[in-house]
């Protein structure tokens, strides 16, 4: 099993070019089943969490290329099943994101009930809710979600709560479904509204994607084509916070800065100086210490929750008390105990953490719990002294692309360990 051994020392200093986003590539290629054609997808990161769900596209029939400079060849023409495995769908989530496209196309689907990071509970109620509003039989039984129509059709639906991969499926389902369908209470997240771009680009008629209202009207095909997935967010985020940190410059390319309004705010908070472009967000510490900073994790436009576990690193060694609170998922402060053992001043409070920064965090062996944990124990590692192994970076895999790499050109001295 991979771990990461940090160093932790330098201010980092350089630029990085952002990989695609992971949260858009995946219902996008959920989506290419979809399509009566042959498509192309640009811009796709190398991630675990991508290959897993091209075996499972694989595993249907679907003949998938994935090259080296991040483009991957569909062609849905070859599906042969419609049945998502527990085995691959327990790894990833978003796997359950074939529901939708596969019962908006083929009128069926066998899909397990989906895994993933233990963050907390993420059930699939409001999917199945939202698939029987559009004339879907769904039954649930030994692990796994069973979906039949003849053709969708439109319906309202609206969402008890905000949910991205809710959001996503119907949508899915509702293109190919007869008249219209309205989703309100959408997720607005910058994924959801490259998902409605990669639809529209296949003949779908999706508007309203990035508000709270998204319409439908229903269509008979779909025809795929080229299309490039957008920038990952996250991981721009991540290495800003990683400059920060630091007490170093970071410039990260091929980037939307719109997308990171909530966590440039805070950066500027934090005492960063922020310069942005068209497609560039630079940050520049001055060699200066962070001060703490209070976040609130919400849906988008709020701060993200995959940005949690980073700006709680940062607080750890900030001057001041920052507070991190948590509002989307109620099992994610799985860090915690792992930058305690490194030195760090947290108290927890609910779904609150208190966390006091101090003027140097110590090395110690660190344990991954989740994708974005994966992160924030990277970036505590960065300026920890003495050298930190950060285990089970399985999790980072998924959602990095070779991370270890990004930041050594920055100046970090990190290493894979096989």
């Amino acid at each position: 099993m991979d771990r990461l051994a940090i160093d932790g020392g330098p201010a980092l200093d350089g630029a990085v070019r952002v990989s695609g986003a992971k949260n858009a590539t995946l219902p996008i290629l959920a989506a290419s089943l979809l399509s009566q054609s042959p498509l192309t997808v640009h811009n796709v990161p190398q991630l675990r969490d991508v290959n897993t769900t091209i075996a499972l596209l694989r595993r249907m029939g679907v003949g998938v290329e994935f090259h080296p400079d991040g483009r991957v060849e569909v062609d849905p023409t070859t599906l042969e099943n419609y049945f998502a495995p527990y085995e691959l769908v327990k790894t990833m989530r978003a796997s359950v994101l074939v529901l939708g496209p596969l019962l908006g196309r083929y009128g069926r689907a066998d899909v397990s009930l989906p895994g993933g990071c233990a963050i907390g509970a993420r059930p699939v109620d409001l999917h199945v809710a939202g698939l029987q509003a559009l004339g879907a039989r769904v039954k649930i039984a030994d692990g796994y979600i069973s979906a039949t129509a003849k053709r969708l059709h439109g319906a309202h639906l609206v969402l008890d709560k905000v949910t991205v991969t809710g959001t996503e499926n119907l949508m899915m389902a509702a293109v190919l479904a007869e008249g219209e369908t309205v989703i309100d209470n959408a997720a607005q997240e910058p994924e959801v509204v490259d998902l409605a771009a990669f639809l529209n680009s296949m003949g779908a008629r999706v508007t309203g994607a990035g508000t709270g209202q998204i319409v439908i009207q229903g269509v008979e095909a779909l025809a795929g084509d080229d299309y490039a997935v957008q920038p990952d967010r996250i991981e721009a985020g991540t290495f800003l916070v990683a400059g920060a940190i630091t007490r170093g410059r970071v410039r990260v390319e091929h980037v939307v800065p719109e997308h990171l309004e909530a966590v440039l705010q805070k950066l500027r908070e934090a005492g960063a100086g922020i310069d942005t472009g068209t497609d560039w967000v630079a940050l520049d510490m001055q060699g200066r210490r962070p001060d703490a900073v209070d976040v609130s994790t919400a849906p988008y436009p709020g701060f993200p929750t995959d940005m949690q576990a980073q700006f709680m690193a940062l607080n750890c060694i900030a001057d001041g008390v920052g507070t991190v609170t948590e509002n989307v998922f109620e099992n994610r402060f799985m860090h915690v105990p792992e930058l305690q053992r490194m030195g760090a001043d947290i108290r927890l409070e609910g779904h609150t953490a208190v966390v006091r920064g101090t003027e140097q965090l110590r090395a110690a062996p660190v344990m991954a719990t989740d994708l974005r944990a994966s992160a924030g124990l990277v970036l505590a590692g960065l300026v920890a002294a003495g050298e930190t192994v950060v285990d089970r970076i399985y999790h980072l895999d998924r959602g990095y692309q070779r991370i270890e790499e990004k930041l050594a050109r920055l100046g970090a001295r990190i290493r894979r360990l096989t």
